[in-house]
């Protein structure tokens, strides 16, 4: 059997700072990638000086390095998708600039990928670090707090159910198969890649995980999106945020993951676009509850939990409660 092509697709943007850390752990994998596409998104800081001197000591291993320097700043998602185009694998893995992948992270993500072919994305748990790379004693999944019924909805192809609840899949822990990339790309306007290619998947094929770290996630000041767990005061405070315009956009957002599926061919495409178009349908309806004066919010509101859409689509009673109090 032919070993299928591994890419990684690095993106970075004046990442000088913990760059090379990142970089040391690709080469100290202990199944090499084929291939790294580096997409740099117009750094101004030494990070380019650094991927130079990688691409050399990459090249002397045997892996190809693909380096280009965007010529103005695309922003992380377009980036991503450029390098996802350019990766010639069959494999490809998503890779930020300032964590640190485990040695065998490839080895185990590939060898997943070899036993089940119906398997489009995987992803693993990760381990929340400081700046300095200290353990905050907290997974990805914990921050998260992924449940364990979720985890096994998961593991036995219902991965699309709880795609519609929440967005749990971390993008520098993703693997995915090239035919993911024909199918979900470009990026539908105001998804983030990630949770963008973890819909198409779930829809269109199988979407799993590994429940191990993977990798070392480091959080600091200039992260494009962190994750640490959630405190009661912040649940709290989360639970007076105004919400009508951040319900609007998602509405948007589903609409948009809607038209895509009704468009698809493959062979459950038309009952997620119901899935979805259900769920548009509950956050349209959560808008117009927001404008009501809160006395006149709680018969809608158990209307909707009567359809058990709050429990489906969201936090249960905890979305109801942010519904009852919210100003918008």
């Amino acid at each position: 059997m032919i070993r299928p092509r591994l890419s990684i697709v690095l993106c970075t943007y004046n990442g000088a700072a913990h760059l090379q850390a990142q970089l040391d752990s690709l080469l100290a994998q202990t199944l090499r990638p084929d291939e790294i596409v580096i997409g740099d998104d117009a750094s101004t800081d030494a990070t380019m000086e650094i991927l130079r001197q990688f691409a050399a000591s990459a090249g002397e291993v045997g892996i190809h390095v693909q380096l280009c320097r965007r010529p103005r700043n695309l922003g992380y998602v377009e980036n991503f998708t450029e390098g996802l185009r350019q990766a010639r694998g069959d494999l490809l893995f998503l890779c930020d600039q300032d964590d640190v992948w485990y040695p065998e992270k490839l080895l185990r993500m590939a060898a997943a990928f070899e036993s089940d072919p119906t398997l489009l994305l995987l992803h693993s748990d990760a381990r929340l670090v400081d700046a300095q790379g200290v353990s905050l004693r907290c997974s990805m999944f914990d921050a998260l707090q992924l449940t364990a019924q979720e985890k096994q909805a998961i593991h036995v192809g219902m991965a699309f159910e709880v795609v519609m609840r929440r967005s749990f899949v971390t993008g520098a822990t993703v693997g995915l198969r090239r035919e993911l990339i024909d199918l979900a790309l470009p990026v539908a306007a105001g998804w983030i890649h990630d949770e963008w290619l973890a819909a198409v998947a779930a829809a269109a094929g199988r979407l799993d995980f590994i429940d191990d770290a993977l990798i070392d996630y480091r959080q600091h000041d200039t992260n494009q999106i962190g994750a640490r767990r959630r405190t009661l005061a912040m649940k709290w405070r989360d639970l007076l945020l105004p919400r009508g315009r951040l319900l609007a956009d998602e509405a948007q957002r589903l609409q948009r993951l809607e038209q895509f599926l009704l468009r698809a061919t493959f062979a459950d495409a038309a009952r997620c676009a119901r899935q979805v178009g259900h769920k548009r349908a509950h956050f349209e309806r959560r808008m117009a509850i927001g404008r009501l004066p809160r006395w006149q919010r709680l018969r809608p509101i158990l209307r909707e939990a009567r359809q058990d859409d709050y429990r489906r689509y969201g936090t249960g009673g905890r979305s109801m409660l942010r519904d009852l109090l919210r100003h918008d």
